[in-house]
């Protein structure tokens, strides 16, 4: 009687064997095929370590908390934006700009004028120092100016034409 219990028993066993077997075959299967196939990772390309040094144009004392942004340009399009604080020394350093990229650079500090300039990123290291200028007088028709530095030499002030009065003799006449 005891040899007719273990025979299903066996049976069950030679069963579950087989099956553990298949499934594990196809789970094999599976991996060959991934990496048959390969994760399609891409090496991000090198990049470049920029340092930026933010300094007062008026004694070259650093610029603490300044913000020095720099825009990755691709083609006329601005593709986001990266944006540093400077440190107590007035230096603020990226490491993920790829080397061939063109970057617009923007530095903006409480009191001081806004910078900005646009320059291709060619070496793998690149050191540059800004020199923040304060604010100028805003410009006032209100005010004499020297005429050398607007636009127009010795113009005269228009005056405006009234057109209820006779022209005078220096207007040329209307045809």
């Amino acid at each position: 009687m005891s040899l007719m219990f273990y025979r299903p028993l066996v049976r069950l066993g030679v069963f579950v064997a087989c099956f553990a077997l298949a499934v594990s075959s196809i789970h094999v299967g599976a991996q060959q095929q991934d990496s048959q196939r390969g994760r399609k990772y891409k090496a991000p390309p090198p990049s470049s370590r920029i340092e930026v040094t933010v300094l007062r144009a008026s004694n070259g004392k650093p610029v603490e908390s300044a913000a020095v942004i720099f825009h990755p340009i691709e083609g006329e399009r601005d593709t986001g934006g990266m944006e540093l604080k400077t440190s107590e020394d007035g230096k603020a350093v990226i490491d993920v700009i790829p080397i061939g990229d063109t970057v617009r650079l923007q530095v903006i500090a409480k009191g001081f004028q806004t910078y900005g300039k646009d320059f291709k990123v060619d070496k793998d290291s690149l050191t540059m120092e800004i020199r923040m200028k304060r604010p100028g007088e805003q410009y006032s028709i209100y005010k004499e100016h020297d005429n050398a530095n607007s636009g127009a030499k010795d113009a005269a002030p228009a005056k405006p034409n009234q057109p209820d009065s006779p022209p005078s003799p220096s207007q040329p006449q209307p045809n």
